[in-house]
Order: structure tokens, then C-alpha cells, then sequence
């Protein structure tokens, strides 16, 4: 038996690594809209909300936040409207309270000369980190409040010494210790109301430190050429069982495997569960090395997760791959001459601006492809990684929004398979469009590796693309 060395790394983590920003395509109603939510870092906060009419006849957009599931989610407050950019007429803006952490959604209300729409967007909000007290501002209440409890001594002592004596008078030795003992009485009951209300405030911190996300940890091990994955908690309120994982494109988890240091081979996996917070899976042929897992999960309330290790493996033979995995490397040309062409590769890319990242699929001649098929129910994915590791997100045709949560937030308005609309496209015409695009924003400036993965003839092609990320135009 062969041990594996592994490596865990403990990031606050939520559905895509160092990418929080929820990106969605969809219809509300007859209107095509692009949808951006950036989530507040701590709850209550306030999330931005963009969107982008991706048609005409669009006159006004409100929104709405409302839990995914419970009481909440049936009786909605009232909607706030957005603002038209006056420089960009097709995009509204707007802000919305987000006040308890979980699996939330912004229902978009669009009117229009069609009548009205409505599109609802999953949005996971929670508390990543505690907002720090800045420098100066700290600074400046600390020395405030030496002042005041400097000031507050002097007065004692002046009240207790001064107050009773006639004007202009000598101040008689007596008074002078009545004085300094006042101050000191004051000095110690102030030092025990700062030092109590310390302590009130340190125990709120710890109390808040509960809601404030954390991940759960992903703990692999190796054995006869089967990864072992097991998930443990770490103490976040909202994730207290393993049993509430739902299936998303019809797997359980997604593991996506990249090879170290280079980011120049990745696989596309879907462990089984096996038990309670436990998967495993027979590994494809892989070498020895340092290997990067990002394992993707959505629980039932629609929240998602992206679990993160590190671990080193021994050279393993290698299972016949499973139904649906797939592998890629960079440099390594598609089968029978086909090409995954980078349509937007010349186009500048800017940090935290929505894009549509375009791909044409053609093979030897450069045609469409007349064997192409849906790839877990979508023409397409897409796998984003910054080349630091600081980034990751698993993107799909609509966004970034798994389908068990869009599947979730659609019941009861537009029926229970987001994957239809793909279906349906597929058997009215035989064949999929050959284009496939990506919407997405780059949470920062820098250099990205994509890998696309697209179905042909029962197989899985993936292609590798480099793209620098700039700050600004």
C-alpha cells in the first residue's frame, strides 16, 4: 500500500475560490439580461447589483432580495428600483440589503414594451472576513478616548477638591487628598468599565466569528488507485451535516485536479459518495507530483462550495476513465485535427467587468462539427485559473451559478431544468451551435489560465488558453 502526502489548504472559501462576484445569463421573460451581483464581505452588508439588457424594449428593472427556501422566499418586500446609466442606456444599477447569511436570491423585474419579466438569480451571501478599524480613524477614537478618560479623572478631582470652597480661596491640604483620592477612585472604575466593556466586546467578536464563513475541509488520502476524499466541518453554523448535498449537472461533486507547479494538465472528475462526507474515486493514469483540488458541491438550500486541498501522489497506472470525465493538457492538440478557437483572445479584458468569453469548435477544415454533443447538459465548461492559485471558478454557458441552485430558484416560475433551453435547442436542429461563451468577470488584474471542455462523438475535448487580465483600459 502506497501513503499519500497531502497538504491542506485552509482558504475561506465559497462557491469558486477568490471569485465571489455571481455572474448570470438568462431571460426575465421575452428580455435577455446579463445579471452581475457582487455580495457584501460581511452581513448585514449591501450587495451592488448590475444589469445589462441584452435586448430592446426594456423600460424599467427593480429588485428584489428574498431568502432561496422558507417563509421568506413566498412573501418578498418590496422591490427597489435601479438607475439607468446615463452613458450606457442597456445597463441598471441598484443596492440591496443582504441581512442574514445563507442561500439568498435577487429576483430581477424587468417592464418593458413586452409586458413584464421576472429572472432569479442565486446569490450565496455570507461573512468572509471582519472589517478591519483603519488606521487613522482608529488612531484618532483611541486619542479621543485617552482625552476623555484623562478628562474625566481631572474633573473628579477638581468636583471633590474645589467645589465647596469660596472664590479665589487657598485650597487646604485636606481637600488637596480628598482630590487625588477621588481621582484615583475614578481612574479605577473607568479602567473597570474599559477593561468590562472589553470584555462585551471580544465575546460579541467570538459570537460573530461563528457566522463568519469557513469551508469545509477537504481531507484526501490515497490507496490501490483510489482517491479518498472526506469532509470535515469546521465550526461554520450553516454547514452541520454531509447529507444534504444535491446533485449538480447530475453529479454529486465535481473535482477538478490541476498538476503543479505548471497548471498544464487538468482533470475533470465526479467522485461517488460512499458514506456520510465521504467520496471516492478510481484515478485515471496520472505521474507522480503535487496536484491542486478544487471539489465542487451544492447543498439542498441551494448554497454551493468550493473545497480545496493540496496533495502530492505517487505515478498511478490508471482506471478506464468514468462516464463523463475528461482530461486536458496545455500544448496538446484535440483528436482527428479538431480546434477550440479563443474568439475574445485580442479583446482587452478588464478586472471585474462583465465579458462574454467566446470559443468556436471546428474541426480539421474549419467547419462546425457535425458530432457535437451536450457535455453534462450544457454545450460547454469552463475551468478559470489564476496563475498564482488565488483564483478559481467553474463557469458554465450562463455564468457562474451552479444549476442545483438555479434549478432551485426557478421552481414554481420557469419549471425545474435549467439544461432544457439546451435540450431543446439540440433536438429542433440536430446539432449544437459550434460557438460557445462563457459570461464572466475577472475578480482582478493578472495572468489566467482557461481550460474549455467541449463533447464530440461521446468524448470530451478540453483546450488551454493563456489570458492577461488588465486593471483598466
Amino acid at each position: 500500500m502506497k501513503r499519500l502526502l497531502c497538504m491542506l489548504a485552509a482558504f475561506p472559501l465559497l462557491a469558486h475560490v477568490g471569485s465571489p462576484d455571481v455572474y448570470l445569463e438568462g431571460s426575465a421573460g421575452p428580455y435577455p439580461v446579463l445579471v452581475t451581483v457582487r455580495p457584501p464581505v460581511v452581513i448585514p452588508g449591501v450587495a451592488e447589483v448590475e444589469i445589462r439588457a441584452l435586448g430592446d424594449g426594456v423600460q424599467s428593472i427593480s429588485i428584489t432580495p428574498t431568502p432561496m427556501t422558507g417563509p421568506g422566499a413566498q412573501f418578498a418586500p418590496t422591490a427597489d428600483s435601479t438607475k439607468r446609466d446615463p452613458v450606457d442606456p442597456r445597463t441598471y444599477t441598484g443596492s440591496l440589503w443582504m441581512m442574514s447569511s445563507g442561500s439568498w436570491q435577487v429576483r430581477v423585474r424587468v417592464e418593458g414594451k413586452a409586458g413584464r419579466g421576472e429572472l432569479r438569480v442565486p446569490v450565496p451571501t455570507v461573512s468572509v472576513r471582519t472589517l478591519p478599524l483603519g488606521g487613522a480613524l482608529g488612531a484618532t477614537l483611541f486619542t479621543l478616548m485617552v482625552l476623555l478618560v484623562l478628562g474625566l479623572i481631572a474633573i473628579a478631582g477638581a468636583a471633590v477638591r474645589e467645589a465647596q470652597l469660596p472664590p479665589a480661596s487657598d485650597v487646604p491640604p485636606v481637600a488637596v487628598r480628598k482630590g487625588r483620592l477621588a481621582m484615583l477612585v475614578t481612574a479605577v472604575l473607568l479602567g473597570l468599565s474599559l477593561w468590562g466593556g472589553n470584555q462585551w466586546w471580544t465575546a460579541e467578536a467570538n459570537d460573530y466569528a461563528r457566522y463568519r464563513y469557513k469551508a469545509l475541509k477537504l481531507n484526501p488520502s490515497f490507496r490501490d488507485g483510489r482517491l479518498q476524499l472526506n469532509l470535515e466541518h469546521t465550526g461554520w453554523f450553516q454547514s452541520a451535516t454531509f447529507d444534504d448535498l444535491v446533485p449538480d449537472h447530475g453529479k454529486i461533486m465535481h473535482l477538478f485536479v490541476v498538476r503543479l507547479p505548471d497548471l498544464d494538465h487538468v482533470w475533470h472528475l465526479h467522485p461517488e459518495a460512499t458514506g456520510d462526507g465521504e467520496f471516492t474515486h478510481a484515478l485515471p493514469a496520472m505521474p507522480a507530483g503535487r496536484y491542486q483540488l478544487y471539489a465542487d458541491v451544492v447543498h439542498k438550500s441551494g448554497f454551493p462550495e468550493t473545497l480545496v486541498a493540496e496533495v502530492t501522489l505517487p505515478e498511478v497506472k490508471g482506471s478506464p476513465a468514468a462516464e463523463d470525465d475528461s482530461s486536458g493538457a496545455v500544448g496538446r492538440p484535440l483528436r482527428d485535427g479538431y480546434r477550440i478557437l479563443f474568439e475574445t483572445a485580442n479583446q482587452p479584458i478588464i478586472a471585474k467587468k462583465a465579458a462574454n468569453l467566446r470559443f468556436r469548435f471546428v474541426d480539421a477544415q474549419g467547419n462546425p462539427p457535425k458530432e457535437q454533443e451536450l457535455y453534462l447538459g450544457m454545450p460547454g465548461h469552463a475551468m478559470v485559473l489564476r496563475r498564482d492559485r488565488g483564483v478559481f471558478a467553474h463557469l458554465h454557458p450562463s455564468g457562474t451559478v451552479p444549476m442545483a441552485a438555479l434549478e432551485l430558484a426557478a421552481q414554481g416560475q420557469l419549471g425545474q431544468d435549467p439544461h432544457a433551453v439546451h435540450r431543446l435547442a439540440h433536438s429542433a436542429t440536430g446539432a449544437m451551435p459550434n460557438v460557445v461563451a462563457f459570461p464572466y468577470g475577472f475578480p482582478s488584474a493578472g495572468s489566467y489560465r482557461l481550460f474549455v471542455q467541449i463533447k464530440r462523438a461521446g468524448h470530451v475535448e478540453t483546450a488551454a488558453f493563456d489570458l492577461q487580465v488588465n486593471e483598466s483600459y
